[in-house]
């Protein structure tokens, strides 16, 4: 668990990490390098689930470096699906991150919703949904291993 106490913003009790998988934290159906190693080192404090509709179709390799079970989401009201799987977490659990159009709702669900800046570039829409917005998926899990640059960024 991750605990964030943010003034004017509230506390934060997080349990799970919520990642979209293409254009998040792969790119054309590949893991950058040390991207594993660097979602591994979450695992102690936070649960991983990832949401994909498996564009490249390489989601098996991706879940075997991983040692990962990845949640295919079915193709058609996307969005909504990966919302609701927030949902059902408890969504005031769950620190989600995500760049698509598809990945909006499931940021603004989320207790902690991060947007990040892909190769594949990142929706308006879900910018505009996201609490936080990072240069990349690395920048992304390191706010998680420093909370403290959450709390700089996000008190009022």
């Amino acid at each position: 668990m991750i605990e964030i106490r943010i003034p004017g913003h509230g506390s934060l009790s997080l349990q799970h990490l919520v990642c979209d998988v293409n254009g998040t934290l792969a790119v054309d159906g590949e893991l950058p390098d040390g991207l594993a190693h660097a979602l591994t080192a979450l695992r102690d404090r936070l649960a991983i689930h990832l949401l994909t509709a498996d564009t490249h179709g390489r989601q098996y390799l991706i879940d075997q470096q991983l040692g990962l079970q990845a949640v295919r989401i079915q193709g058609g009201q996307e969005a909504e699906q990966k919302a609701a799987y927030v949902h059902q977490l408890g969504a005031e659990t769950v620190v989600a991150i995500g760049q698509g159009a598809n990945d909006a709702a499931m940021l603004g669900e989320a207790a902690l919703g991060i947007c990040v800046l892909s190769t594949e570039g990142a929706a308006v829409e879900t910018l505009l949904a996201a609490d936080l917005v990072v240069r990349d998926i690395f920048d992304a899990f390191e706010l998680l291993e420093k909370p403290l640059r959450i709390v700089a960024s996000l008190r009022k």
